[in-house]
């Protein structure tokens, strides 16, 4: 039914400009539930006890304020264009438009969505937005583990230690690490031996965009694959895992947990697909294909999250409560129009340079590719 206190609305936007950062997810008061560590400073922050930026009200959301908006509407599909928006965007970009592919939602009335888009169909690599598909791929693997017993999920979130190995290299993107043995924090890139719960794991790649640990959760739902209610394995295991199962047999796996979810949740992996890892080492390891995404097929995925069909409403639930921002708000998410609001996003850009006379490469400042990619659900009253 239709929740007059909140307007929603979709954003998707894969186009060329501006630079890629992280933002700190997940919503203050799940430091019980998730086992989040970080989430005890941000607390810390919010109540004055330690330095740092207050949030904004509408990134004080409790665990229970998130959560699937359409679950009593399984069969809202995406409506025809709306001229009159479609119009809207259009104007927006002005001579620009060549250089955008756009996609709005508006769910202020799921009864009457509106929707418009503008090169909808456009292929191009998602960057770290594929990361939303990592997420799906570890769910769904811990959902076919586990079918019935929400609670066991939790407890694998929970309590499964992952330490950093290989798989890391290379990433430059800094996560908030706490020393297991003197809590002290650290905000740095992962180093291989650094430890964190499977939960932490996730965390880290969408809100602080680590690829690093991005590579670690999609190495992890392959192990979760393949050894079942024994995972997690021990090193020795994992090792003889990787080392010894065949190339051909770790890309199989590496299909049946990264891709296959796509098409099991109702989406065409033709259009939106994360089809390697985030890191050199990772692609060394195991045979990998390329990553692609349309901002339709994405809306599409954003659409599913919120009527709980992202595997099933638990699933959906986690990965909206990981993509709910709590801490500094970045680009788009910035206005101040939006200090009410709950804004859930996710971002990441791609870079390329070739030599050019006078043309210094740096981050972020390609001239071959400079893309930027988001999405972003907007939750107002």
């Amino acid at each position: 039914m239709y929740n007059p206190e909140y307007r929603i609305y979709m954003f998707i936007l894969l186009l060329g400009l501006l630079i890629s950062a992280g933002v700190i997810a997940y919503p203050l008061d799940g430091l019980e539930h998730s086992g989040i560590r970080r989430l005890q400073t941000a607390q810390q922050v919010q109540a004055g006890e330690r330095q740092g930026t207050r949030l904004p009200e509408g990134a004080l959301h409790s665990m229970q304020q998130i959560h699937p908006r359409l679950l009593q509407q399984p069969d809202l599909q995406l409506p025809a264009q709306d001229s009159r928006l479609n119009e809207q965007l259009l104007d927006l970009l002005d001579d620009k438009q060549d250089d955008y592919s756009l996609a709005v939602l508006d769910l202020s009335d799921p009864l009457r969505p509106v929707f418009a888009e503008h090169r909808g169909s456009v292929l191009r690599n998602p960057g770290s937005v594929g990361k939303l598909l990592v997420a799906t791929a570890l769910f769904q693997a811990l959902a076919d583990t586990y079918p019935d017993d929400i609670e066991r999920r939790l407890g694998v979130l929970r309590e499964t230690m992952i330490r950093a190995d290989g798989f890391i290299q290379r990433d430059h993107h800094k996560v908030q690490i706490r020393d297991p043995d003197t809590g002290l924090r650290e905000y740095r890139a992962l180093r291989e031996g650094d430890q964190g719960s499977l939960w932490e794991y996730l965390d880290w790649m969408l809100s602080a965009s680590s690829n690093a640990a991005a590579s670690m959760v999609m190495q992890q739902a392959m192990l979760l694959i393949e050894f079942g209610r024994d995972y997690p394995p021990d090193e020795a295991q994992k090792t003889a895992f990787f080392e010894q199962k065949g190339r051909s047999k770790l890309g199989e796996i590496f299909q049946q947990a990264v891709i296959a979810p796509i098409r099991r949740n109702g989406l065409d992996p033709g259009q939106l697909r994360q089809g390697s890892f985030f890191t050199r080492a990772g692609n060394k390891a195991v045979p990998v294909t390329t990553s692609h995404a349309s901002t339709h097929s994405l809306m599409q995925f954003l659409l599913a999250l919120e009527k709980g069909a992202i595997v099933d409403a638990f699933s959906s639930r986690e990965i909206k409560r990981l993509m709910y921002m709590t801490e500094k708000r970045i680009r788009y998410a910035s206005s101040p129009a939006l200090r009410q609001a709950a804004v859930y996003f996710k971002s990441g850009s791609l870079y390329q340079c070739k030599p050019e006379t006078d043309f210094k490469c740096y981050k972020y400042h390609g001239n071959v590719k400079n893309y930027m990619n988001s999405v972003a659900i907007v939750e107002d009253d």
